[in-house]
């Protein structure tokens, strides 16, 4: 295929080949009437098509696209308002400033970056992978590799410290990249009271007012309540809360075993605690996990000390004189009833769309029954230049997914293609081992009544795994029978997060399992598990197991 602009072969007809694009072709353009330096790819039409509409849209906006950062009074004018700093609503107000409109990105917090790089995944990772190092170094596995260590401490105040000064770094750095491209931020609970119009009140109550072409709702989620327990964040507590506890508990009990239950629970029953998930459904690992995989990411993680009650429901909680708390449990399907006592109880049900007081309902923009809000394809709500990107719309509530979401919403508000494949948008669970998936499981490919083959390759046959002591679980593909291509990829071990990406970029690009198995992958890694078993699911045999 030939660029419709330049005339030069491109190598790319993908539809999403657009989307950060940095392959050049013979003819770079500058273009200084506007203040933005650009480069001109040789990708497929829609690619060209894209740039050509962006020389329409930016040569009306002379002297507007590369302003000075500046402080506002009660007004200011943009092109783009963004209401919301987390992982969607950050990366779409530098997207939209660097695609040359005038941005400003409203948010409630003191600190950038949302729940995730403020309260979620981020200082989650940081107790995930210290626990762990804790774990190995108290148990017995730093014995048997050779490395024999006494006295071993916990330091919980100074474990806390390191998770927090990660958190300060980088929202730190997302202010710093406001800043670096000329992205207005302004401190304030940014509410619509137009069509074009977005008012910020502060702390104090004061109000600014923007202004705007465009409004990008990005205000993210927020923990889902459980009827009849109030959450206090000391004892009683929420994802949020689970991260800052002052001492380890004795007992803990976690309500659902999803992906936030069991990676919260597996910190604290690493530090100590004797930890009880009780999970409603009939399996670990939350929506959407292959249940091959579940059942032996369960016997790994009971092995390692955590307990399950799974099909069972909590009915209550009471805390007692002495601050512990009474959890009262039965089976899901009714049965006799037990209480489980405990030094602190965490409640992760899972997560709300956060969508209350932005003057939604003002601007008849109406909720779907899960309070999400209704987009199109380009995710313009009913009203189109009112945009909702991330965990207030359909789809994973997951930050990458948001990201993905920020971008190509602000590259369609250019004239842009806009497409994403949420089948191609992977999970991961970061326990020890991971967890990570991509695409379809085997029961929903059993469901759709699609023909398909499965290939698996376990750890214990890997070499790097072996030389790394580190053995559980496995990798498992599945391939549509007709054609060989990639449905699915699920991945229980040491490093499946970053071996899932994998996975999503043969998924994207449409690859059969032939296509991975013939790309030679470094030995020893543990990502020739991938690649083995691969082999298996286009072939019907691994090399070497």
């Amino acid at each position: 295929m030939r660029c419709s602009q330049s005339g030069t072969q491109s190598c790319f007809s993908h539809p999403r080949a657009h989307f950060g694009a940095r392959w050049v072709c013979e003819l770079p353009r500058t273009s200084t009437d506007w203040g933005v330096t650009y480069l001109r790819a040789a990708l497929p039409r829609r690619t060209c098509e894209f740039w050509s509409h962006f020389d329409r849209i930016h040569h009306g906006l002379q002297g507007v696209c590369a302003v000075p950062q500046r402080s506002y009074a009660d007004q200011v004018d943009a092109d783009v308002t963004v209401i919301g700093s987390g992982p969607g609503g950050y990366v779409a107000a530098i997207k939209a400033a660097q695609l040359g409109f005038k941005t400003v990105c409203v948010e409630k917090n003191a600190t950038l970056g949302g729940t995730c790089l403020n309260v979620g995944c981020i200082p989650s990772k940081a107790l995930l992978n210290n626990s762990y190092l804790y774990h190995l170094a108290h148990g017995k596995d730093f014995a048997n590799r050779g490395i024999e260590v006494t006295g071993i401490r916990l330091n919980l105040e100074k474990m806390m410290e390191q998770k927090s000064s990660a958190v300060k770094a980088l929202t730190g750095g997302i202010a710093h990249l406001f800043k670096q491209n000329k992205v207005v931020h302004v401190s304030g609970f940014g509410k619509i009271t137009g069509k074009n119009q977005v008012t910020a009140t502060k702390d104090d109550g004061s109000t600014q007012i923007i202004n705007t072409k465009n409004i990008l709702i990005a205000t993210g989620s927020e923990v889902a309540p459980f009827p009849g327990i109030t959450i206090d964040e000391d004892n009683i507590v929420s994802s949020t809360g689970a991260l800052s506890l002052k001492k380890v508990p004795e007992k803990m009990v976690v309500i659902g075993a999803g992906v936030i239950g069991v990676e919260l629970g597996s910190v604290w029953q690493r530090l100590g605690a004797d930890v009880t998930a009780v999970e409603f459904m009939g399996h670990v690992g939350g929506m959407g996990i292959d249940m091959e995989i579940s059942k032996n990411f369960q016997r790994i993680l009971q092995k390692q000390g955590f307990k399950f009650k799974l099909n069972t429901k909590v009915t209550g909680a009471t805390k007692r004189p002495d601050g512990k708390i009474d959890v009262a449990v039965e089976a899901a399907a009714g049965g006799k009833a037990e209480v489980i006592t405990c030094d602190v109880l965490l409640v992760c049900i899972g997560r709300r769309p956060f969508t209350k007081n932005l003057g939604l309902e003002e601007i008849g923009i109406e909720l779907d029954k899960r309070g999400r809000i209704p987009v199109n394809n380009r995710f313009q709500t009913k009203i189109p230049n009112i945009y909702a990107i991330g965990d207030v719309v359909a789809g994973p509530m997951l930050a990458h997914k948001a990201e993905d979401e920020g971008i190509l919403c602000v590259e369609g508000m250019a004239g842009g293609a806009v497409h994403i494949d949420y089948n191609c948008v992977p999970s991961v669970i970061y326990t020890h081992p991971e967890v990570a998936w991509v695409g379809k499981s085997e029961e929903q490919l059993k469901e759709e009544g699609v023909e398909y083959k499965v290939g698996k390759f376990p750890f214990a046959a890997n070499s790097r795994a072996k030389t790394n002591a580190d053995t559980d679980g496995m990798v498992k593909i599945l391939s549509q029978k007709s054609t060989d291509r990639m449905l699915g990829a699920h991945i229980l071990g040491s490093g499946a997060g970053e071996m899932v990406n994998e996975a999503a970029l043969a998924m994207e690009y449409g690859a059969s399992c032939e296509d991975v198995a013939r790309v030679c992958h470094a030995h020893p890694t543990v990502s020739e598990a991938f690649r083995e078993a691969n082999l298996a699911a286009s072939f019907g045999k691994a090399i070497n197991f």
